[in-house]
């Protein structure tokens, strides 16, 4: 993969998506992460990325690194997940993520997420941060 965004052929912010569905989007795609090619889910998860999260995190072969290192292997072809409530204030969203990795393991996320932001991706909703809790 290369350092440019979006990553082709995976899905891609759209100000239609909601912030439930940015976060869907990203845990499904993750849940088969080399379908329909490797890493497809973590390229994902790139696209979803703020442009300040990209910045802290990328380009995309550190962030491949970033998720597959223990604290966010679990989120790669995990077996389960259960989202609690989203929470939204304004053009601000968090919601918590319990997933169960494919060795067992039980970890629970928060996405940070907003919408408001200069440029051509105002109005999306991106993931600025995905925490360990």
């Amino acid at each position: 993969m290369c350092d440019r965004h979006p990553i082709d052929g995976v899905p891609t912010p759209d100000p239609s998506h909601s912030p439930e569905e940015v976060v869907s989007i990203q845990l499904g795609a993750l849940a088969s992460n080399d379908d329909p090619f490797e890493d497809a889910g973590i390229a994902v998860a790139y696209n979803f990325a703020s442009p300040a999260n990209r910045r802290a995190t990328g380009p995309f072969d550190r962030f491949v690194r970033m998720v597959r290192g223990p604290r966010y292997a679990p989120m790669i072809d995990h077996v389960e997940a259960t989202t609690g409530a989203l929470e939204r204030r304004g053009s601000r969203a968090e919601q918590r993520v319990t997933l169960t990795g494919p060795d067992g393991r039980t970890v629970t996320y928060a996405f940070g997420l907003s919408s408001a932001r200069d440029g051509d991706l105002d109005g999306h909703w991106l993931t600025d941060r995905v925490a360990l809790e």
